[in-house]
C-alpha cells in the first residue's frame, strides 16, 4: 500500500534552516533514519521509504510553498495514490514550538501551501501534520518570522521534535489516521 507524504518548504539554501521549511526537515529526518537519499523528480525531490509493509513516497516539492498543490496533485496521480493516503507536513504559527497537530481535514488556516493544495485537489479533505513553530513576532512581522532561522534554544530542541514528527508520519501509514492523531495530538 502506497502513501504520499508531502513535506512542505521552499527550495534554496537561503530557506534551508528557516521555520517555514520544517516540512522539508521532517522528510530529511525520515530519509536519514532509513539511509535514503532524495532523487530529483518532476516538481520535487522524492525518496521511497518502506515501513511495516507500506511504501511512503516522501516528497519535497520544488514548486515553492505557494504552488505546492501542483506537485502534490502530480505525485498522487503518478503513484496512483488516493487522497485518503496523503499526509501533508507543514509549519504552523498557531501552535507553540514542539507541538504537533494531526487532522484528517480542515481549512488552510491562512497557510498558502495548504490553500494551493486544496485548490489543486478541489478538496480540504486530506490529512495534515501541523508542526508548531510558535508565533513570537510583532504585528506585521509574520513573514520575517517564518522565513527566519531557528533560535539557539529551538535549534537544540529541533532533533527530538523532528523525530517526534517523523514518528507521527510513520504512525499515519502504519496504524491509520485516527490512532495516529490520538498519539500525535497528545504527545508532549
Amino acid at each position: 500500500m502506497k502513501y504520499l507524504i508531502a513535506c512542505l518548504g521552499n527550495v534554496g539554501p537561503e530557506y534551508e534552516n528557516t521555520r517555514h521549511n520544517i516540512g522539508f526537515k521532517v522528510a530529511d529526518t525520515l530519509a536519514a533514519a532509513a539511509g535514503l537519499r532524495f532523487g530529483a523528480g518532476r516538481y520535487g525531490s522524492v525518496a521511497e521509504l518502506h515501513h511495516r509493509g507500506r511504501t511512503l513516497i516522501l516528497l519535497k516539492p520544488s514548486t515553492y510553498m505557494n504552488l505546492s498543490g501542483k506537485a502534490v496533485s502530480y505525485w498522487l496521480q503518478v503513484e496512483k495514490i488516493p487522497v485518503e493516503r496523503l499526509l501533508v507536513a507543514l509549519d504552523d504559527i498557531n501552535l507553540p514550538f514542539g507541538r504537533l497537530r494531526m487532522r484528517g481535514n480542515g481549512s488552510d488556516g491562512g497557510h498558502n501551501g495548504l490553500k494551493n493544495i486544496a485548490l489543486a485537489l478541489e478538496s480540504e479533505s486530506y490529512a495534515r501534520l501541523r508542526c508548531g513553530v510558535g508565533n513570537d513576532f510583532g504585528k506585521g512581522q509574520q513573514i520575517d518570522f517564518v522565513l527566519g532561522e531557528w533560535t539557539d534554544d529551538e535549534r537544540k530542541r529541533l532533533p527530538d521534535y523532528l523525530n517526534k514528527a517523523a514518528d507521527a508520519v510513520k504512525a499515519f501509514a502504519a496504524i491509520g489516521l485516527e490512532r495516529a492523531m490520538n498519539a500525535a495530538n497528545t504527545a508532549k
